[in-house]
């Protein structure tokens, strides 16, 4: 055995701890919110985020509710630097999971929401039972995306990361998958290969949708999807921990809700500007 073996062997394990994994990153700008609120720094009706985001995610209304639809956020922090009155902040809560789109659309009323409650659908339950202890492999489609997704599950596997390792497989066929990962908005020479790869898998399946144009689209036109997804992953495109991380959530394995852990992200956010 020579030097190099032993000194690996030796050497502090760089594979990361997902039992312990958080949802935010110091290095992502992550997703928005509005933490700059105070008694006189209200949101207002000025609308530059609005105006600014390019998929139009963000939107206020008359009566001054911040409406965010962070399943079409591109994390782009354009917002952010739009908002004359630096109410808007990019949070670094990059955990953009869910297994219904309805939780990632969030109402903000003078800087504050209350999170509610989502079931998971039965179809999930019936997921975990198949995954939970053995995971599940599945096969990637690219559906018109522009490959950014691509480079990220590439990068899922490396010795960082470790998919395969947290027992998410690619495989090279739908007929040996319990699962299938898309990206891209979809379209319309991708609607049949996808809908051909979903029915190819026997059920319990899950369909997941990776990266922001999968879920809404992103800045192009949302096309067909053969079911809605089982699970969304925020992100244009996702980092892969935060893509193995919805692996998990999958597969049982991750108690996450998005609202909750966001809300409480929040309010230690706000003590730290105070």
């Amino acid at each position: 055995m020579g030097f190099y073996e032993i000194k690996n062997m030796l050497s502090k394990k760089l594979s990361l701890d997902f039992s312990k994994i958080a949802p935010t990153s110091p290095n992502s700008r992550g997703i928005p919110a509005p933490v700059g609120h105070s008694t006189s720094n209200t949101c207002g009706t000025c609308k530059e985020c609005q105006d600014y985001c390019p998929t139009e995610a963000i939107g206020v209304d008359a009566k001054e509710v911040l409406n965010i639809d962070y399943g079409k956020c591109l994390q782009c922090g354009i917002c952010v630097k739009a908002c004359p009155k630096s109410i808007l902040k990019n949070t670094g809560f990059v955990h953009v999971l869910a297994f219904q789109k309805e939780e990632l659309r969030i109402q903000f009323q003078n800087g504050d929401f209350e999170p509610k409650e989502f079931d998971t659908p039965e179809n999930i339950l019936e997921f975990v039972k198949l995954t939970n202890r053995n995971g599940f492999k599945f096969r990637e489609v690219a559906a018109s995306g522009n490959n950014a997704v691509e480079c990220e599950i590439n990068a899922s596997f490396n010795n960082v990361f470790d998919s395969e390792g947290n027992q998410a497989v690619s495989v090279a066929s739908p007929k040996h998958a319990d699962a299938i990962v898309f990206s891209g908005p979809v379209g319309k020479e991708m609607v049949y290969p996808l809908s051909s790869a979903w029915e190819c898998i026997p059920a319990p399946k899950a369909l997941i949708a990776n990266g922001t144009e999968a879920i809404s689209g992103g800045l192009f036109k949302e096309g067909g999807r053969p079911k809605n997804p089982d699970l969304f992953i925020g992100g244009d495109p996702p980092r892969p921990d935060v893509m193995i991380s919805g692996y998990r959530k999958l597969m049982g394995r991750y108690q996450f809700s998005f609202q909750k852990e966001f809300k409480n992200f929040l309010l230690k956010m706000k003590e730290t500007i105070k």
